[in-house]
């Protein structure tokens, strides 16, 4: 029995959702989004609630109840709330700067990182040294603070490079003589 999949996803106001087919379509203040349900899983609405059923005992059909029932409670976040993450970028001339649809990044290499920004993805630079992005899906979010992140990832010694906000960094002694 999944503990997750069991509990239903509350539907806040100011959001709509309808089931066609096998696809929970959600429409909210920050924008629309959809899931494509799997094969072991049904979902109904009602009661301004979804809930979401196991069509089989498996381990497989299990696993999938709870993940179909986190990824829908992600895009009910989404839609009404949307999600950001924040980075912070550790270094003597590393800046970030937005122009147009592109991210520009001086990250201590020759060349300028040109990062384009994907579509329902919004991305600002409040500071010198911060990155906010922000958007509705939260695995879109989530994927391009590490794909930014991957282009100068923090080193232990000094602490430079691009990291997460709450990210501890280890730092290590350097050589002793």
């Amino acid at each position: 029995m999944s503990k997750i999949g069991k509990k239903a996803v509350a539907i806040p106001a100011g959001v709509t959702a309808a089931l066609e087919g096998e696809m929970i379509k959600l429409k909210g203040p920050k924008g629309e989004l959809a899931l494509a349900l799997s094969q072991e899983v049904a979902a109904k609405i009602e009661n301004n609630r979804i809930t979401v059923t196991s069509r089989g005992e498996t381990q497989h059909h299990r696993a999938m109840w709870g993940l179909t029932r986190a990824m829908v409670a992600n895009l009910v976040v989404g839609v009404s709330k949307g999600y950001e993450k924040r980075l912070e970028i550790t270094g003597v001339g590393y800046r970030p700067a937005v122009a147009g649809k592109n991210l520009q990044l001086a990250l201590g290499y020759s060349h300028e990182v040109l990062y384009p920004i994907p579509d329902g993805i919004n991305i600002a630079t409040p500071k010198p040294t911060e990155i906010v992005i922000t958007g509705t899906d939260k695995s879109k979010v989530g994927q391009v603070a590490a794909e930014i992140r991957d282009f100068r990832p923090p080193e232990p010694y000094k602490g430079k490079g691009v990291k997460y906000s709450d990210e501890y960094i280890f730092r290590k002694e350097g050589k002793k003589k």
